[in-house]
């Protein structure tokens, strides 16, 4: 009877449009009383010294600024900055900006660590221009989020931090370590298959008639982006 209270609860919490953080803790807290019907406040207890020390996390602290460092970033416009060097470097041939895509969502994933903030912030501008360049729109998005998938192996990644947090013999910094030369593969494991599609099926030619960005602007215009990962 419990159980079935608590998931009935929670899917119409969530139908209503309840957060789901509000819609778990409501519900498993009328499951915990429910189960305790003579002592029942004992039980409500427990919900918030366990939700106390579910909190009390330092390294919890990190989430909300790393997602508000690549906020400030995107809004900033470094996205687009970067985007820009990467094609002065790459060029516009055929399935470079798809090289460009993931290139620029893995840096990304290194300020904000956030692998959907990457993908809206990279998406925002690189489909847009993927789309008029002749590429079709699945493979645009696919690239994208594959690119900003990554964002989970190269640090500094949410998950690695919530991980750390769950297991308390898992530093962050070995994590952090251990994460960025896989997370570096992967993305080179991503631009080949990319771009041997994009020659092969010929995607992407109309890009050849669009000026290439200068290269030293561009780098002079990305510096604070660049150098946000050693400040942050």
């Amino acid at each position: 009877m419990i159980p079935t209270l608590l998931f009935a609860l929670f899917i119409i919490l969530m139908v209503i449009g309840v957060p789901v953080g509000i819609a778990l803790g409501a519900a498993g807290t009328l499951a915990i009383a429910l189960a305790n019907p003579d002592t029942h406040w004992f039980g409500l207890m427990a919900v918030s010294q366990s939700f106390y020390a579910g909190l009390a996390k330092y390294p919890l602290l990190a989430i909300p600024m790393f997602v508000l460092v690549g906020s400030i970033f995107d809004r900033s416009g470094v996205a687009a900055r970067l985007v820009r060097l990467a094609q002065a470097i790459t060029g516009n041939g055929p399935g470079m900006l798809a090289v460009v895509a993931i290139t620029v969502a893995m840096f990304l994933g290194g300020i904000s660590g956030s692998g959907p903030a990457c993908a809206a912030a990279v998406g925002a501008i690189m489909i847009g221009a993927m789309n008029r360049a002749g590429y079709p729109r699945a493979y645009s998005a696919s690239v994208v989020a594959a690119g900003a998938a990554t964002d989970i192996l190269i640090p500094p990644s949410i998950a690695m931090i919530v991980y750390s947090v769950l297991v308390p013999q898992a530093s962050v910094p070995a994590l952090f370590a251990a994460g960025m030369f896989p997370g570096i593969l992967a993305g080179i494991g991503l631009i080949i298959p990319a771009v041997w599609l994009a020659r092969r099926h010929k995607m992407g030619a109309a890009a050849r008639a669009e000026p290439r960005p200068p290269f030293w602007r561009s780098l002079f215009e990305a510096i604070p982006g660049l150098a946000a990962p050693v400040i942050i």
